[in-house]
């Protein structure tokens, strides 16, 4: 496992993302509050570059009791990255797609030592 250093902590604002080149792939980083994730950028659904996506609250749809639709409300505790070439949107926590959990990102290991961010990457990049 190789180790590489993809910034300080400070580097990252909150709901910010960094998308770095390692070896002959790209992996997103992302900030959310004091954590940190990463996945490699490219999308299940057709290999789009779902790191380079915009990054949103998760969108409800507000429906009373009646099943009434009252607009779209948003969920600040489920942030989503939305892939730009499709529209699908993934977890940053958990990498899962809200609507099918069966469909994912790559995850890639993040540690935090001191005031840097690091990624940890199994095998030959």
């Amino acid at each position: 496992m190789e180790t590489f250093n993809v910034g300080k902590i400070e580097e990252f604002e909150d709901k910010s993302k960094k998308v770095v080149t390692i070896g002959d792939e790209e992996v997103g980083v992302f900030r959310l509050g004091k954590e940190f994730f990463a996945w490699r950028n490219i999308c299940p659904h057709q290999g789009g570059p779902i790191c380079q996506g915009r990054i949103f609250s998760l969108v409800l749809e507000n429906i009373d009791e009646k099943m009434e639709s009252h607009g779209r409300i948003y969920d600040n505790n489920k942030v989503n990255i939305v892939c730009p070439w499709h529209g699908l949107e993934f977890d940053i926590r958990t990498g899962e797609h809200p609507g099918n959990p069966s469909i994912s990102l790559d995850p890639v290991s993040v540690q935090v030592d001191g005031d840097a961010v690091y990624l940890l990457i199994e095998g030959n990049t």
